[in-house]
């Protein structure tokens, strides 16, 4: 089969998202590969469609037995032949794993890092081994957001096995992140592939300085209008986490609390039920959501502000991983400031993450388009705001800024993008400091041309350039300001640029109830036999089609989005195929999904129609 035909076959889509052929290709030609794609991008494709289609076992390198777990039922229940080789097995289903490993009957073996390294001169010397996928690739780098020391072994692998293809895969790494992942892995020759981390599906919300009282109130109002809809809430603490579950409980709301303090039996059992749909509402520590791939989760609250940019983007990315419509709340408070900068300093990575909390505080106290901030932390550039924040519903007031930020990014380019915010401010303020005069920028034509604007306003202002893509902090040297290709744009008067107003008298919005969900809108598709869909969902045909689909999970023991994602039923029950060639045009079913659940669902389809 040609790419595209295994890509329909066994998972049942039509196209390729972006980079995503691009990459197969490469890693099938040989050549390694190191793939930046957000969380729910579809970075598993890339892997998996090469291991089918070469000789041999795809090796996946993973940090977690239950991501493992969940990626293994996921490729069994397309009919993909795959296992995990972990400490969660007992001597039994090693044996057996590894006779399928002998025999060439696997596709892809998950490890974890240790186990993989352990089996070198063992297990994966004696099979042929088709790829290695290092999957979650940021915790190899000391300047990751979840850094784990066994990852800085795998370089280990390349030296071992010269001839076999690597691939590197994260959601979250920005540039010093992704060399340092190409360095240690050995991938001299990678090809990088960096993906849109834009999500348009997930709206982006801050809550700022509500007191405990407050926050519940949201809550509750949030989650009763959305009864029946899945969501996490992250915490900073074990204890917040207990006291909010206990809180929503006594409220009449499932949830239950998950955090490391528990024991391995409750989180397990905290976990199975929310994958089965059998408890919504999950209130976790950052321990929870990386070993699942749920695809129904459709909200995530942050009741504390997370250390990093990288933490909170790969959190909220669990959410609407089906891509559909999904919302994001993020509470912070001073008190929240003062702890996290407390653990940053305990660290042992001391600067590294006071600049990366850095960062998150400017994100939550942004003036600018929130989706902006979070594609220019990750060096994705855009010239527009994205109209589903908190920020775009409701903008503050604005004022053609083109000047000032001309004066900023002139007093930048003149010291050759070589000095900090603080001694840029300093040029434009005309201030004689130390460091102006050592290197002599009170003789450039930009000293003191902004002395008129506060120094305050012009911290805010350069903190809006940054947001916005016009300049960037370059951390691994010096923290020196470094001006983008945009932001040349408006230093040369190509394009003009807009500020906002400072007013720092704003007060925050009392929580108020939020509106239902509408119903995910369905593309109108032509399927052989059926006339073209109105785009209009039967709720009734929905709920029934969920009721199915939690009975065929119950029966083989996956959790019900493994079956079909909501995606899928949404358009089933737009849709309503009658027959099984139309059954197997719907987005998300392939081959083996077809035959084993066609009959089933479209004989309760057909009551319905």
């Amino acid at each position: 089969m040609t790419i595209s035909d295994t890509l329909q076959h066994y998972f049942g889509y039509k196209s390729f998202r972006q980079n995503q052929q691009e990459i197969i290709e490469t890693v099938l030609t040989g050549h390694d590969a190191l793939v930046l794609m957000p969380t729910g991008g579809g970075k598993s494709i890339c892997y998996q469609i090469p291991a089918l289609m070469m000789r041999g076992t795809a090796i996946v390198i993973s940090p977690l037995i239950s991501l493992m777990k969940d990626q293994v039922e996921a490729l069994k229940a397309n009919g993909i032949e795959a296992e995990a080789l972990n400490s969660g097995n007992n001597l039994e289903s090693d044996t057996i794993i590894r006779r399928k490993c002998m025999a060439g009957s696997l596709k892809l073996l998950y490890m974890s890092p240790e186990k993989a390294l352990a089996e070198i001169e063992y297990l994966l010397k004696y099979i042929q081994i088709s790829l290695f996928a290092i999957d979650e690739a940021h915790c190899i780098s000391q300047w990751g957001h979840d850094f784990r020391p066994e990852y800085t072994q795998l370089g280990t692998l390349r030296e071992k096995f010269p001839d076999i293809p690597m691939m590197a895969l994260t959601a979250t790494a920005d540039k010093i992140t992704r060399h340092d992942i190409l360095r240690q892995l050995r991938l001299n020759d990678a090809r990088e592939f960096i993906s849109s981390f834009d999500r348009p599906n997930l709206s982006l919300s801050v809550k700022r300085g509500y007191k405990g009282t407050e926050k519940m109130q949201f809550i509750l109002n949030f989650i009763k209008a959305r009864p029946t809809e899945a969501g996490i809430i992250y915490c900073l603490s074990r204890k917040s986490t207990e006291k909010v579950a206990a809180d929503l409980q006594r409220r009449g709301i499932q949830a239950a609390p998950y955090h490391a303090g528990l024991t391995p039996q409750e989180r397990s059992r905290t976990q199975e039920a929310f994958k089965q749909d059998t408890l919504l509402v999950v209130c976790a520590t950052i321990a929870f959501g990386m070993g699942i791939d749920k695809s129904n989760v459709r909200w995530v609250i942050h009741y504390n502000m997370p250390k990093s940019i990288e933490n909170f983007y790969q959190e909220i990315g669990r959410a609407g991983r089906d891509g559909a419509p999904a919302d994001t709340v993020l509470f912070y408070s001073l008190a929240d400031i003062i702890q996290l900068t407390e653990f940053a300093r305990q660290s042992g990575q001391q600067d590294i993450n006071m600049d990366k909390l850095r960062r998150m505080r400017e994100y939550a106290e942004s003036g600018v388009c929130r989706r902006r901030i979070l594609l220019n932390y990750f060096g994705e550039q855009t010239g527009h705001d994205c109209h589903n924040c908190d920020i775009c519903a409701n903008p503050p007031k604005r004022f053609d800024g083109t000047r000032c930020i001309q004066m900023a990014l002139s007093a930048a380019k003149r010291t050759d993008e070589q000095t900090r915010i603080s001694t840029i401010i300093e040029i434009l303020k005309g201030m004689r400091s130390p460091s102006v005069m050592r290197n002599g920028y009170d003789r450039l034509k930009t000293f003191g041309v902004g002395r008129d604007v506060a120094t305050s306003d012009w911290q805010d202002y350069l903190l809006q350039m940054l947001q916005m893509g016009f300049i960037e902090i370059a951390y691994d040297d010096g923290h020196k300001v470094k001006i983008t290709d945009i932001g040349n744009e408006v230093l040369y008067g190509r394009r003009t640029a807009e500020l906002c107003v400072i007013d720092r008298s704003t007060k925050e919005e009392a929580p108020k109830r939020q509106k239902p969900r509408l119903h995910l809108e369905i593309p109108t598709i032509t399927i052989p036999g059926l006339p073209p869909t109105d785009g209009i969902e039967d709720p009734k045909l929905f709920d029934a089609l969920k009721k199915l689909r939690m009975v065929c999970a119950q029966e083989e023991g996956f959790p019900p989005y493994i079956v079909f994602n909501d995606k899928v039923l949404h358009s089933l029950a737009t849709v309503k195929p009658v027959t099984l060639e139309q059954f197997g045009y719907i987005a998300g079913i392939g081959e083996h999904k077809k035959q084993k659940y066609g009959e089933r669902f479209l004989s309760l389809i057909r009551k319905y129609v």
